[in-house]
C-alpha cells in the first residue's frame, strides 16, 4: 500500500518523499516529474492545453501512481478530482504544510503555473486548506525543522501504522 504526501506548492513533498522512500526501502514516485517526463513542463499544459487537460493527465497518472506499494508525492491540485479523493479514502495520507513566511523563499522564481507569488500561494493555500485537512490521516508541518526530522517522524508514524 502507498503512503501518499498531500499539500500546498513548495511544502516539500518531494524532497521529504524521495528521502522517506529511501528510509521505507520503497520506490519513490513523484506525480508531477512523471508528468514532466512524458508531456513536457506542466507550465506549457497549462498555457498550451489548459487547465483541465492539465487535470485529466494528472488524474491518470495519480491513479497509476497509487497501484505499488510506493512513497507518492501528488502535485497540490491533485486533491482537487473527486476520484483521487475517493482513491485516498483506504491510503494512509500525510499532510505537508509550511507557513507563508518559510514559503516566500522557496517560491521564488517558481515556474509553478497557479503560484505567481506569495499573495497568491496564500489564496491557494486558503482555498484548499479544509480539503487536505479531510483527507490527511497525520499532518507534518514542514516550515522550519530539518527534513531528516520530518522523514524520521514519518517512517515512526507509517512504522506504528505497519
Amino acid at each position: 500500500m502507498p503512503i501518499v504526501l498531500i499539500g500546498p506548492p513548495a511544502a516539500g513533498k518531494s524532497s521529504v518523499g524521495r528521502k522517506l522512500a529511501k528510509r521505507l526501502r520503497v520506490d519513490f514516485l513523484d506525480t508531477d516529474r512523471i508528468i514532466v517526463a512524458a508531456h513536457g513542463p506542466i507550465a506549457d499544459i497549462f498555457r498550451e492545453h489548459g487547465e483541465p487537460r492539465f487535470r485529466a493527465i494528472e488524474r491518470e497518472t495519480v491513479a497509476r501512481a497509487l497501484e505499488g506499494d510506493a512513497v507518492v508525492s501528488l502535485g497540490g491540485g491533485a486533491v482537487l478530482h473527486p476520484d483521487t479523493r475517493d482513491d485516498l479514502a483506504a491510503i494512509p495520507v500525510v499532510l505537508l504544510t509550511v507557513s507563508r513566511e518559510a514559503v516566500q523563499s522557496r517560491i521564488g522564481g517558481s515556474k509553478r503555473p497557479l503560484v505567481q507569488g506569495i499573495d497568491s500561494w496564500q489564496e491557494l493555500v486558503d482555498s484548499r486548506a479544509d480539503l487536505y485537512a479531510s483527507l490527511a490521516s497525520v499532518t507534518f508541518d514542514t516550515s522550519d525543522r530539518p527534513i531528516s526530522h520530518i522523514v524520521a517522524d514519518i517512517a515512526d508514524w507509517a512504522e506504528e501504522r505497519a
